[in-house]
Formats: structure tokens, C-alpha cells, sequence
């Protein structure tokens, strides 16, 4: 994981003048929630933020969670994150605590803040052995953990609340730049040239560290008044008089704050300003619809075909086997107590001992609103084997939006063999991962790239699927009838009952890259230990089927039987010059 100030600074010199973004999320209260949130995590990193931040809430209150979703993203998602930490209803020593957790995970940034008063509580006071100000808190961080952590602090362009004056505020924003402070990200704020004027009086104190604007879109017209309200922001008259005659037409306010957004961001990046950083308020819509529109989008580069994770325990992982490509989450949580990381093929690990796979739903299936959510996406009542094939079918044409083995839609390079795996859902085989065969592609290729520039990549046509006894009977006859020698099959059962057409222990590169001057790049593998680790996870996810009927009931057993007796099967065809 990257210190901000150390990213921002290394990309200002890269790409002089072009500016960066990021994002604020705060902790959902449900766990469906989220479950959301780190759905839309996974949607926005396609722009590739500078970095996310989490809130910490009033007096602490989501700290545990807080803690969670920012090691989650770093861990999962693969995203820099720099946490929240406030002096609200928190003694010394729990900060101290707090940031050796961070440390311990790998979260290497923090926004240190006073924080607001404990819900119900109108004035703010220090915590009992704890800090009075923002600058205290920073204080303390430089004196017991030196340059580990890079602090962003918060800046007022219209000053604090609690501020008597300007300049008493002005003199206290300084106190935390001194203090070591390395950022400052400002509060809300609808008038560009309150923000501007805070940066002059910033840099005329002598304060020369990056000053990001705080953007929050108009997403609600009420939400818009509460925080303005709150906040006591100043609204220029021009916006009230365009709210006005369209407040209670929710579309309409939400478009016009997209283009008030993109108009202020246009004049702040015209003035100068280096980044831009957004309060979501966990949507996301909005403020890409903005990125979109000033026409700075950044996507993501692929160091490799799998997103990669930022924690420095897996900086040198390469490689990585097929079978979790569309659960990362889970590959990484399996493999989280190794030591360190294959930088060769899987069959090279004397034991590649995967954690226990302990099942755990998309979410806490105590939900009743999840159980009918899925219901609703994955069928009210399926009363035969053939009523689930359908669902399997419907994912491939993108009328489902997601799947126990698949937890997002399907992705771009899918489209070019959607027809090829229709067919092969309707015909009983139904399918969890796949990829198309590629001879050749630039590594920026927009569907098939990865690595630096100037190489060439390389796939075989891989498909993962379940079926039944019928169904394998019939695929094993035809390898045999049609002599296709090029492909490596496994097929396995949930009790064990395994059969293949490839030697024991057995590993196989499926993506690889040339690239100049460096070795041949193997990131992708079917290894057979590995897929003997996937199939207790791939039979156990029928559960998430299980759970979501009445017990007993026609629609459960069916799903019950056919994870008991289908078969999941994984095939690769060698011959990625011609085969289809």
C-alpha cells in the first residue's frame, strides 16, 4: 500500500498538470448495505481513485466497521485507503491501539480529526485522558510512529463552527499543518471562491502542503438542505434559484447536480487545484457522471489479468489458479496465512495449503429481505433441475445480475464466446468461469490487455461448469469419438469422485505475456490441487440456493439433490492458435 502523499506527489511528476480524484465512504448500518458498498468499491476502482477514504462516526460509534471495510479494501479490492480516526469518545491509549491495527494490516494513512459531538450530545468535549484538538491527534501520531503513516487533516474553507473568527481559524489550521500534517481536505462547500480564498490564505500563512476540495453532489434536494443546513454552508443564490422550481422532482435535481458539479470542478481545476476529492455518500452515479463529464476518467492499468491486492505481504504474488477469478475475496481470505507467494507455477509449493473454507452467504442470511431479494433474482420457485438451468442462462444474457460463483456481472471479453456458452447452458452444462482463447493480443488490448506496454498476451479457451451424470457421460464419449487430444478435462463430485485425463499434481499456465525484456509471464494457472480446494467451496455455495426456501419444499430439494449429484467440470483446450 502507497502513502498518499507519496502517490500524489510521484503521479504530479509523471503527469504534470493532470489531475486525480477520490473518494469518501462512510459504514453502512445494514449488512446488506455493505454487501453494496463493496459492490460499488469494485464498480468506482475501474476509475482508479487516487485513494478511498471511511468515516469513523460521531464518537467512534463505527470504528469496529470502519476498521473492517478500510482492511477489506486494501485486502480485496485493491484499493490505498486512508482511514479516519477522531477524538471523540477515545482515550490514548485506544488511538494508540487503533493505529497498530492499522499498521498491522498494512493501512499506512489517516485523516485525523477532532470529530463531532456524540449523537444527542450539542456541545463537544474531550475524552478523559484522550485529545482536545485535531492537532494533538497528529501530534501524537508523529511522536510514537514517526513518517509511517501519511496524516490528511480537515480544512474550513467558510471556517469551523466553533470558530470566533477567520483568523483564529486560520491559526489553528496552521497549528496542524506544523503539527506534520502532509494533506489537507476541505469541508463542503458550494462557492468556489470561498475555496479558492481559503488556499491564498493558506499559502500566504506558509502552508505548503496539497489543500484538496471537498465536493459533495446535490444527489436529494432534501439531503442537500440537511447538510447545508448542518454544515451552515453558504449557498449561492444561482443554486437556490435553480432548486427551487424543481425540488420535488427528484431526477431532475439529481441531474442538476451533476452539472453544478462538473461546472465547479471545471473552475476549481481551472484555478489550479491538483485533485479533487468527492464525499459519495456511498453512491456512485453522480460523481463517475461528473469524472465523466470534466473528461479525466483514469482507468485502472492491469499489472495483471486479476486485480491485484496493495497489502505488501502479496507484492510479489504472480500468479494465481482460474478457479477463483470470479470470487477474489475468497482466494485471498484462503490464502492469507502463507508466508509468501508462488513467483513460479503452483506445482512448485511443497503444500499449497489453502485455508479451510468456512461458507459464508454474500450476507447474513438472517435477512428476510435478502432471502426475498434473491428469490426475486434467482426464482421464486424452481420446482426441476431444468427451471435452474434457466437461471444459468439468464446470467450469460445478463437478465441475472449475479451468482453464488459469480459476484458481479459478466465482464467485457465474455461477450465474444457468450454465444459458444448459451449454447452450452442449454444444453445441461452450466457455467461458472470461462475465458476465450487469445494468440497474440497488445497488452493494450482494451478487452484482453494487461502488463506494461509493448507485449503480446496469450489465453486458452478455459470453461468451468456443473452438470449432471447424463451430461458428463455424454462431454467424456464425445472427447473420445472426436479425438480432441488438446483438451485437459477434471471432473469432480462433492464426495471426492474424481475423473480426469491428466497426469497427478498436474498444473497448466492458461494466460501468459511476452513482454520486453523480462520473462515469459505465467499469471493464470489450472492446477489440480488448487481445483481439489475450489470444489468444496464451489458445492458449498449451493447452499446459498438452500437457505433461500422453505424447508422442505420442492424448490429446496431440487437444489439440495443436484449439489449432492452433479458434477463440476473444468476443461482448457492447448491449442489457443485454432480451436473453438
Amino acid at each position: 500500500m502507497s502513502k498518499v502523499n507519496e502517490k500524489i506527489a510521484a503521479f504530479q511528476e509523471e503527469n504534470p498538470g493532470k489531475p486525480f480524484y477520490s473518494f469518501e465512504y462512510f459504514p453502512p448500518k445494514t449488512a446488506s448495505g455493505e454487501t453494496n458498498l463493496y459492490d460499488r468499491f469494485d464498480r468506482m476502482a475501474s476509475l482508479n481513485p487516487m485513494w478511498i477514504d471511511v468515516t469513523w462516526g460521531a464518537g467512534g460509534s463505527t470504528s469496529e466497521k470502519t476498521m473492517a471495510i478500510c482492511t477489506n479494501a486494501l485486502q480485496y479490492h485493491g484499493l490505498d485507503v486512508m482511514m479516519h480516526l477522531t477524538c471523540t469518545n477515545i482515550t490514548v491509549e485506544s488511538v494508540h491501539e487503533a493505529l497498530e491495527k492499522c499498521k498491522e494490516v498494512g493501512i499506512c494513512n489517516i485523516l485525523a480529526l477532532r470529530g463531532d459531538p456524540p449523537a444527542g450530545q450539542e456541545n463537544w468535549t474531550a475524552t478523559i485522558g484522550g485529545f482536545s484538538h485535531a492537532s494533538d491527534l497528529v501530534k501524537y501520531i508523529r511522536k510514537h510512529f514517526g513518517d509511517y503513516f501519511c496524516i490528511a487533516v480537515a480544512g474550513y474553507p467558510e471556517n469551523h463552527l466553533e470558530s470566533p473568527n477567520q483568523e483564529d481559524d486560520m491559526k489553528w489550521m496552521k497549528e496542524k499543518a506544523e503539527a506534520g500534517a502532509d494533506l489537507i481536505v476541505t469541508q463542503l462547500f458550494y462557492d468556489c471562491d470561498e475555496f479558492l480564498g481559503f488556499v491564498k490564505r493558506c499559502r500566504d500563512m506558509g502552508i505548503t502542503i496539497p489543500i484538496l476540495p471537498g465536493i459533495m453532489p446535490i444527489q436529494s434536494y432534501n439531503g442537500f438542505k440537511r447538510m447545508t443546513g448542518f454544515c451552515k454552508t453558504n449557498v449561492p443564490e444561482e443554486i437556490t434559484e435553480a432548486l427551487e422550481p424543481i425540488k420535488e422532482d427528484e431526477a431532475k435535481v439529481k441531474a442538476y447536480g451533476i452539472e453544478l458539479g462538473v461546472k465547479m470542478c471545471k473552475k476549481l481545476l481551472e484555478n489550479g487545484v491538483p485533485g479533487l476529492h468527492f464525499y459519495t455518500l456511498n453512491l456512485e452515479t453522480s460523481v463517475m457522471k461528473i469524472i465523466d463529464g470534466l473528461g479525466v476518467a483514469q482507468a485502472a492499468g492491469k499489472t495483471m489479468p486479476w486485480r491485484r491486492a496493495v497489502t505488501k505481504d502479496r507484492q510479489g504474488e504472480s500468479v494465481r489458479p482460474i478457479f477463483w477469478a470470479n470470487r477474489s475475496k475468497s482466494y485471498i481470505q484462503r490464502t492469507a496465512a502463507w508466508d509468501d507467494f508462488p513467483n513460479g507455477r503452483f506445482g512448485n509449493r511443497a503444500s499449497p495449503a489453502y485455508g479451510e473454507f468456512n461458507f459464508v452467504s454474500m450476507c447474513h442470511e438472517s435477512d428476510a429481505k435478502l432471502r426475498e431479494d434473491r428469490r426475486k433474482m434467482w426464482g421464486e420457485s424452481p420446482q426441476s433441475a431444468t427451471d435452474i438451468g434457466e437461471l444459468f442462462v439468464g446470467y450469460v444474457k445478463g437478465d441475472v445480475k449475479k451468482l453464488p460463483w459469480c459476484q458481479d456481472a459478466i465482464i467485457d471479453e465474455t461477450n465474444f464466446i457468450k454465444k459458444q456458452l448459451l449454447q452450452l447452458n442449454k444444453g445441461g452444462m452450466w457455467t461458472i468461469n470461462s475465458q476465450p482463447r487469445v494468440n497474440g493480443a497488445l497488452s493494450t488490448d482494451p478487452y484482453f490487455g494487461w502488463g506494461p506496454d509493448g507485449g503480446f498476451v496469450y489465453q486458452k479457451a478455459y470453461v468451468e461448469f456443473f452438470c449432471s451424470e447424463q451430461v458428463l457421460t455424454q462431454f467424456l464419449e464425445m472427447v473420445d469419438v472426436e479425438r480432441w487430444s488438446s483438451l485437459g478435462y477434471t471432473a469432480v463430485k462433492s464426495t471426492g469422485e474424481t475423473r480426469t485425463n491428466l497426469p497427478a499434481n498436474s498444473v497448466t499456465a492458461v494466460t501468459w505475456g511476452v513482454f520486453p525484456d523480462r520473462e515469459v509471464v505465467q499469471p493464470t494457472v489450472v492446477d489440480s490441487s488448487s481445483f481439489m480446494a475450489w470444489k468444496d467451496e464451489a458445492f458449498a455455495l449451493w447452499t446459498e440456493f438452500i437457505e433461500i426456501y422453505e424447508e422442505g419444499s420442492q424448490s429446496q430439494k431440487v437444489a439440495k439433490e443436484i449439489a449432492d449429484t452433479y458434477w463440476l467440470v473444468n476443461v482448457y483446450d492447448n491449442d489457443y492458435v485454432a480451436s473453438d
